[in-house]
């Protein structure tokens, strides 16, 4: 008789699949709550103390961690492997169905302590499950409720499961066990005061869906959730209506999302176009910063996607959908928006939740590996501007520099943003040189460029840029400084009564 043992903390599906195996004659042998729940529904099961001779001890801390479990596991079907399970009386186990005890669920809830957390690190089950996939020649093992079906199929169709499968499920149970330890691995990690950089990154991630295709058509990918609490994030969104969202839509979203985390406690609107701000505004309402934001760069907003801080309500979702647009990312909407909005079927909502601060990292893939670093979360107040020029800037000018600066954050590099009552006018992103990103941005503002503020992410290599931007009537900038030009930058913008600030924080952003 093949035997088979089931230890799952996720029941979906398990009695109909206990049964089917039964069915087909087989035994089953089973632990705790599963082997309660199994008999509930008159299914004939031999208790792991039964295999083992042994009680369930510490609260159920041991009990399948017994050379009468493993050794069943772990033979091989060669004939010496099978005189001594004969020898020691034990039975051979020819498919484990074993899923871990929740650790991700429990530790994603509010306020869950160590010790929760502690109780609900899986011994027995990764144990058995590593030991049958090292043992795939001959068990199958299966960690993954959707592959029930697949395995009786092929039960009842040729009474065995394929090497194929078996190797297949192997794969899949060792990514499984992988990922579970490290989950406990990062939760731990962000307990203790242990060096930033490990000398082993562990990153991981459950598959949240397969992608049409990456940045393009000929490009395969997926998306991934990282472990643990992920509410407030673009990976723990809700889309809540919309086209299947693309490789670029997501990246876009990201982009719009952390623009306007930027600002607290104002409403604010931003566009996004490949990862670019088009536009980006704040308003006394919503629906003031989005007309704003759109306002700023009418033409390449089109088939962009939207960021708002707050809930959107119905006002501001009547002024998009008189535009065609991508997806709009929020905290949350309104009924009454999503009744207005929703009328566009393909346009996607995506309700993010409210945003709360994590530990985090940034990760850049290069050909053998990956750059780690931290999320560039550094914030710049009025208090730390150092003021260079001997105009100097007024009150009202230092809030708007302050806005351009959190805009310009966000901008590839080089990156110039100009802008004046909290909306930017013109952005230069990803050019080669800084002047050039300069004369994008002032361009683009055209005429209202007079009076109106610059923001440049890294410092002058020149003074081409003043030179450039006092043409166009710029009073004000805001860079980071650290140039061994500052003194002639510093210069230059005294030549014109320009007021400069200096930040001693750069953006690159590549």
């Amino acid at each position: 008789m093949k035997r088979a043992i089931i230890s799952v903390s996720n029941k979906t599906g398990v009695i109909d699949f206990a049964r089917k195996l039964t069915g087909l004659g087989w035994e089953i042998v089973s632990t705790g709550g599963t082997a309660k729940s199994l008999q509930e529904a008159g299914i004939k099961v031999t208790g792991i103390s039964q295999v083992t001779n042994f009680p369930e001890i510490l609260e159920g801390r041991v009990k399948t961690l017994h050379p009468n479990v493993h050794g069943g596991i772990l033979a091989k079907g060669t004939k010496e492997h099978l005189e001594i399970l004969k020898e020691y009386e034990i039975s051979p186990i020819d498919l484990v169905v074993v899923n871990l005890y929740p650790f991700e669920a429990t530790i994603s809830k509010e306020e869950v302590t160590l010790d929760e957390a502690v109780e609900k690190i899986d011994i027995g089950g990764p144990t058995m499950v590593r030991a049958a996939a090292k043992n795939f020649s001959r068990v199958a093992v299966v960690v993954n409720p959707h592959r029930y079906q697949e395995i009786i199929a092929q039960l009842e169709e040729n009474q065995e499961i394929a090497l194929e499968l078996r190797m297949n499920l192997a794969l899949e149970a060792f990514q499984h066990t992988a990922h579970y330890d490290s989950v406990i691995s990062n939760y731990l990690a962000g307990l203790v005061d242990s060096e930033a950089f490990p000398r082993d990154f562990i990153a991981s991630g459950q598959k949240i869906v397969d992608l049409r295709y990456g940045e393009n058509p000929h490009q395969k990918a997926a998306f991934y959730a990282h472990s643990g609490n992920i509410r407030g994030t673009i990976a723990g969104a809700n889309k809540l209506q919309g086209k299947e969202l693309s490789y670029n839509n997501i990246v876009d979203v990201e982009a719009a999302w952390s623009i306007v985390q930027e600002f607290k406690n104002i409403p604010a609107a931003c566009i996004i176009k490949h990862t670019n701000p088009c536009g980006t505004a704040l308003g006394d309402t919503l629906e003031e910063a989005y007309t704003r934001a759109l306002e700023a760069d009418p033409v390449s907003a089109f088939g962009g996607i939207i960021g708002f801080n707050q809930g959107v309500d119905s006002k501001t979702a009547r002024k998009i959908i008189a535009t065609f647009m991508e997806a709009v990312v929020a905290p949350e909407f309104s009924n009454k928006a999503l009744e207005i909005l929703t009328a566009k079927k393909n346009l996607r909502l995506i309700e993010v939740g409210h945003s709360r601060p994590v530990k985090d990292y940034w990760m850049e893939k290069v050909s053998g590996g990956f750059l780690v670093q931290e999320r560039d979360g550094i914030e710049i107040t009025k208090e730390s501007l150092q003021v260079v020029t001997e105009q100097k800037p007024s009150s009202e000018d230092i809030a708007e520099l302050l806005f351009a600066w959190k805009v310009v954050k966000h901008v590839k590099s080089n990156a110039i943003v100009i802008s004046n009552d909290r909306q930017t006018l013109g952005v230069g992103a990803g050019q080669m040189n800084r002047v050039g990103a300069a004369e994008i941005a002032l361009k683009q503002a055209g005429d209202k460029s007079q009076g109106a503020v610059l923001a440049s992410d890294a410092f002058f290599p020149f003074r081409d840029t003043i030179d450039t931007a006092a043409k166009r009537g710029i009073k004000a900038i805001i860079q980071p400084g650290g140039s061994i030009r500052d003194e002639e930058c510093i210069k230059a913008c005294d030549e014109y009564g320009i007021a400069m600030v200096i930040t001693g924080i750069r953006h690159f952003k590549h």
